[in-house]
């Protein structure tokens, strides 16, 4: 039975509370993506998404300078790496989430995202149903 650790991604762009809103920006465009884990000394704290940039940042009329925790979500799911793939992906299907950190002892160490799970897919049906649903009923805030 493979496990998070198997399939997740660890090279992982991340922020800390003293990045603003543009030095996520200009990482989010640098590592191609719309999601940046929020650590302090290696524990995830928070996550920043496009979304969240959008909906607390630019609608809230903040600076490029706006601090992360101005921005931030706070409320976040995490997954030990020896979880398996299949509650991994029960738990994004049940939380409607397309990025879920891993964490192990309270240390940030990468990210199953979606694309995790539609590779590895092709060879667990409890995986592909977990993408079918979060597919189908997506999430807005995109949130993991």
């Amino acid at each position: 039975m493979k496990t998070v650790k198997d399939i997740m991604s660890t090279n992982c762009a991340t922020v800390t509370t003293k990045d603003n809103v543009y030095e996520i920006a200009v990482k989010m465009k640098q590592f191609d993506t719309g999601f940046i884990p929020v650590v302090e000394d290696n524990k995830l704290i928070g996550v920043v998404t496009d979304r969240d940039i959008v909906i607390r940042g630019i609608a809230e009329k903040r600076e490029g300078s706006a601090t992360v925790e101005q921005v931030m979500s706070k409320a976040i799911q995490c997954v030990e790496p020896s979880a398996s793939v299949q509650d991994a992906a029960k738990m994004m299907a049940q939380k409607q989430i397309r990025r879920l950190p891993v964490c192990e002892n309270g240390q940030f160490i990468g990210v199953v995202s979606l694309g995790d799970l539609a590779v590895f897919e092709k060879s667990d049906e409890a995986a592909g149903q977990a993408l079918s649903d979060i597919s189908v009923n997506k999430n807005p805030a995109g949130i993991g």
